[in-house]
Formats: C-alpha cells, sequence, structure tokens
C-alpha cells in the first residue's frame, strides 16, 4: 500500500518501496517544500531548517530519480562537516536506491586511505558526499572531476563556517560548473552564508521551516543559575534528577570535556569523553556505544560532536553557555527531533544574564529558570524510578521458580513493610547517604542582584558598591573595545593563543568603547598577566574594583597596580 504524501511528489516505485522499507510514512515539512522543487528541476535554493527534520531525504530522494546511471561521471556532490556526517549522508542515499541498479555513491573524507577513494572514484561514481578538506585535495590531484557536475549541496553550511572552511568552500565552489542547481542547507543565516549565496548561486528560493535562527520547535529551553564553583555539582544533579536521561553535556575544551567526563565516571555515571584528541579508532568506539544507547551521558566538545546523528536524545546540557547564539542553537537542535519532545539545558554562572538574554532574541524563546534540585526532590525522583523498574521487569517464571521455596523461608521473619523498606534501601541508601546534608546550591536573591551585568547607567549609579569578580574568578581590564573591534570572541581568542592553552576557566567578558573587562579563574591570574606582557600594543591590569567600576582607574589589586 502507498503511503500517502510521497507517491504524490512524483517519485518513482522503485524508490517508493525503498522509503517504504525503511519506514517513511508521511514527508516533513522540509521534504513536502524541497522534493517537488527539485524532481521538476527548479533553480538554486537555499533551506533553513535543523539538524532532524528529514534534509538528507529531501535532496537525496530527487538526485537518486534525476541521476543518469548510464553515464559514468560525478553529477552531484554533497559538502559537510564532519567525516560522521558524510558517511551518514551517503548510507542515507544508499538505502534510498536500493532498487535503483547501477547508482553509485561514495563517501570521501579525511582521517581514511585516500588511495582507496581514489581507486573508487576511477572506478565510476554518480554521487559524492565529503568534507571539505578531502573533496578539495581530491580535486587537486585531478581524480575528483566536476566538469559534469549537475547538483551541488552544502549541508550544514553555517557548521561548516564555523569550523573554519571558508577558503575550502570558496576554492570548491570556484571550480564547479556554472551550469548547476545549487543546495544551500543550514539551521542558522550568518552573515558568512548570505556572502556565499550571493556569490556562488543565482536567484536562490529561500524556504524555512520554522522561524529564520530558531531552534527546533520541540525543544523546552530551561537554565540552572549557580556560582561557577558548583557547576559540576549542579550537573550531577540534573543527571540524578532524571534516572533514564540520554543526552549530551557540551563544554568549551577539550581539557574541559576530559575532566567532567571523567569525574562522572569516577562518581558512578555512566558517561564517556568525546574531543580532538581521540585517534579516530577511539572516537568510532565511544560514538557507537553511545548511539546504541550504552552512553548515558557523552560530553563533548562542539567540534567533536558534529555530525553525531541521534535522533532519541532526551537532553542536551550546556556546561557552559557558548559565546555565539548560533552555537547554542546548532547544541540545542540535537534534541527534540524527528517528532519527540527534548529538553535543552544551560548551565549558567551569575554573571551571565545577559548572554542568556542574547539567546533567547536569537532564539526567540525564553527560557525556563528552574531550580538546582535539592537532596530531598532527588530522593523522590530515584526512589519512584526504582518503583517503576521493579513493575516494569519480566519475570522468567521458569528460571525463578525452582528458587522461590528458598528464598520464601529465608525471609519469612520479615512482615510485608519491613521487606519493602530494605527492597528499597538496597539501591537507594547511596542517594539517602550522598544528599542527607546537601547544600541549597541556589544563590541568593541577594548574590545574583550583585552579580547580575549592568549597563554602563547602572553601573555609574552603583558607584563605590564594590562590583568584583565572581567567586574564584579574577577581573582584568584590557585597553581594548569597541573603537579597536574588541569582540568576546576576539577575547577568548587572545587568551587562548597568548598563553598557548585552551583550559583556563573563562567568565564574564564586558567590551566598553575604548576599554574592556574580562574574567579567568583565579589560578591563572600571574600567567595570564606574562602572557599578555609579551602581546605589542596590548595592556592588561589585574584589578578589582575599589571606586567605580566604569572608572578604570580605580581598578587596583592590594592597593597596586599590577601592569602587563
Amino acid at each position: 500500500m502507498l503511503m500517502s504524501g510521497f507517491e504524490l511528489m512524483g517519485l518513482r516505485p522503485e524508490i517508493m518501496r525503498a522509503i517504504e522499507e525503511l519506514g517513511y510514512k508521511t514527508p516533513t515539512p522540509i521534504q513536502i517544500e524541497v522534493v517537488p522543487e527539485l524532481l521538476q528541476g527548479g533553480g538554486d535554493m537555499i533551506g533553513l531548517a535543523q539538524t532532524g527534520t528529514g534534509k538528507t531525504a529531501a535532496f537525496g530522494l530527487p538526485l537518486v530519480q534525476n541521476t543518469d546511471t548510464s553515464f559514468r561521471a560525478v553529477q552531484g556532490l554533497i559538502l559537510s562537516p564532519t567525516r560522521e556526517l558524510a558517511v551518514q549522508i551517503a548510507t542515507d542515499i544508499e538505502s534510498y536506491a536500493r532498487y535503483t541498479p547501477g547508482l553509485k555513491v561514495l563517501a570521501v573524507y579525511g582521517g581514511a586511505n585516500i588511495v582507496a577513494q581514489m581507486k573508487q572514484l576511477k572506478g565510476g561514481v554518480h554521487l559524492v558526499a565529503g568534507t571539505p578538506g578531502r573533496v578539495l585535495d581530491l580535486i587537486s590531484r585531478r581524480v575528483l572531476n566536476l566538469s559534469e557536475l549537475r547538483w551541488l549541496v552544502l549541508d550544514e553550511a553555517d557548521e561548516m563556517l564555523n569550523m573554519g572552511f571558508k577558503e575550502e568552500l570558496d576554492a570548491i565552489l570556484s571550480s564547479t560548473p556554472e551550469e548547476k542547481q545549487t543546495l544551500l542547507f543550514s539551521a542558522t543565516m550568518p552573515r558568512e552564508i548570505l556572502s556565499i549565496t550571493r556569490q556562488y548561486m543565482r536567484e536562490p528560493r529561500e524556504i524555512a521551516v520554522g522561524q529564520r535562527n530558531a531552534g527546533a520547535d520541540k525543544v523546552n529551553h530551561q537554565y540552572y543559575m549557580v556560582h561557577a564553583k558548583d557547576r559540576y555539582e549542579a550537573l550531577k544533579r540534573i543527571a540524578d534528577l532524571h534516572p533514564k536521561i540520554y543526552g549530551l553535556v557540551f563544554c568549551r575544551t577539550r581539557a574541559e570535556t576530559k575532566e567532567v567526563a571523567d569525574k562522572l565516571m569516577k562518581d558512578g555515571y555512566n558517561a564517556d569523553a568525546l574531543h580532538g584528541d581521540l585517534s579516530q579508532a577511539q572516537r568510532d568506539y565511544v560514538m557507537n556505544r553511545f548511539r546504541t544507547g550504552n552512553i548515558q551521558l557523552l560530553v563533548a566538545t562542539d567540534v567533536a560532536a558534529r555530525g553525531l546523528d541521534v535522533d532519541d536524545l532526551t537532553h542536551v546540557i550546556h556546561y557552559n553557555l557558548p559565546d555565539e547564539p548560533e552555537i547554542y542553537i546548532h547544541r540545542s537542535g540535537r534534541t527534540g527531533r524527528a517528532g519527540k519532545p527534548g529538553t535543552s539545558i544551560a548551565i549558567i554562572h551569575t554573571r551571565e544574564s545577559a548572554k542568556l538574554q542574547l539567546v533567547e532574541k536569537k532564539l526567540g524563546k525564553k527560557f525556563e529558570r528552574k531550580l538546582v534540585p535539592g537532596g530531598r526532590e532527588i530522593c523522590e525522583k530515584q526512589l519512584f524510578n526504582l518503583i517503576d523498574k521493579m513493575e516494569q521487569v519480566e519475570v522468567d517464571e521458569h528460571q525463578v521458580e525452582s528458587y522461590l521455596p528458598q528464598v520464601y523461608k529465608k525471609l519469612e521473619w520479615m512482615s510485608r513493610e519491613e521487606l519493602i523498606r530494605r527492597f528499597v534501601s538496597v539501591e537507594f541508601n547511596r542517594f539517602l547517604e550522598y544528599y542527607r546534608d546537601a547544600e541549597d546550591l541556589n544563590p541568593s536573591e541577594r548574590q545574583r542582584q550583585e552579580a547580575r551585568e549592568f549597563t554602563p547607567r547602572e553601573r555609574t549609579r552603583r558607584k563605590g558598591e564594590g562590583y568584583g569578580a565572581e567567586q574564584g574568578f579574577s577581573r582584568f581590564f584590557i585597553n581594548m573595545g569597541r573603537t579597536q573591534r574588541l569582540t568576546p570572541q576576539w577575547v577568548i581568542g587572545m587568551i587562548n593563543d597568548f598563553t598557548g592553552r585552551r583550559d583556563i576557566p573563562i567568565g564574564r567578558i564586558d567590551i566598553g568603547q575604548k576599554f574592556s573587562f574580562f574574567e579567568v579563574g583565579s589560578a591563572f591570574e600571574q600567567e595570564i598577566l606574562k602572557a599578555f606582557r609579551k602581546a605589542e600594543g596590548v595592556r592588561v591590569k589585574l584589578a578589582i574594583p575599589e571606586d567605580n567600576a566604569e572608572n578604570p582607574k580605580g581598578y587596583v589589586k592590594k592597593g597596586r597596580r599590577k601592569d602587563a
């Protein structure tokens, strides 16, 4: 029996049979818009949609149908940001073409044997899915010939730009024929994407599923506010509050990713880490364990998690709120996929209210503030989860029956109530013990007011009130601001580049007109001063406010100034 929706698009019977076996029933909004257009050979197109909305089928089904398998040449090229996504796209397209004889699809990516990929290309391939670096390498070796290219697809184009592939994209796009159809898919539409559309696309039709730069519709956005020192403890409590959690935890750096994952595993959580220091074999092992549900919490950097395609994630947790709102949108879009609900949780410190507001504005949604749960709330949730597991467990009567007489005899001295109490305590005692005297991690209203980010006018009104750094952080003055086009990203980049490390905790960053302030972990004070002392034209002072937070001259440290 044919499925409603897909058969009306004009797909061939062999393709219909393939997608029916894959369980495709109703086309998604992006498929409804894109598939008929591509089947009819329309013009260039921009598709604005989140991950998990069916983009691969939207361009993959028409490519399978329209490819001329009698012509041995690369007719379609799909560029994606990561190896994993390229492999996934190629695998999906092959599944659509399982009953289309002669169609050859190849994934090309770095980290794999290029000689084998070259051999396959020379043998004849119709559709290629690859990462920009490897595709450009194959073009430069004159193995990947794009002279007969009919379709160019840029999938997750904003991710490719975020990963620094702008030069590779320009080189690849410049080497493709003028007469081709270009399709660009992106979750967000930053200026760099607009530049590509103007330079390489001809009057593209824009198809938006949901609002531009908006997150997935099924995602519930929440935040927990804590002091920076309590961030890890808050993460554990969030995990304990959701016993069935299956999620990604995003960290800022490789070192932090490894540290958080190691702590979670040491504390008994079913977790692991995914970061750039892993070999490809280690990375594949971790990702396969996560995909199959053998890992509940995967702690990852943004770059490492790109291309990880899992539909059933219940949570995405931002251990640090990212500096760019678009990154938050990408992260949160990894849950709430395939029509399922999901939750995106940001753990923010008390100085990040303004950053959170920027994300809310970009996202077009308000975050729900949640209080970090206390011991009683967590223990109650864990207890009822334990009871639910007991109720739902399958009992093998044949295997258990022979042991029951001895069990009854062993437990006959206990009453029903005593038996239940002891049963619960077997699994539950560690939670009761751990949270017996658990402190409240929620900052008081006074602390939150003192720590919130103020406008220059508000700071002037608060003159002399001692506007200092977050606990555990030191505050620095820098002689650069908006006049020098300083941005938070530049500050973070300078800290990373000048110190040569990526694990320094960075707190609040305030950009002024001609000067700015930033906070880093107090343990790194001298390292920051020493690193910036070598930077020509950049002057940094370690400071805490003594007079007016708008007056850099009022920033001193123990009565004297330390200049870098």
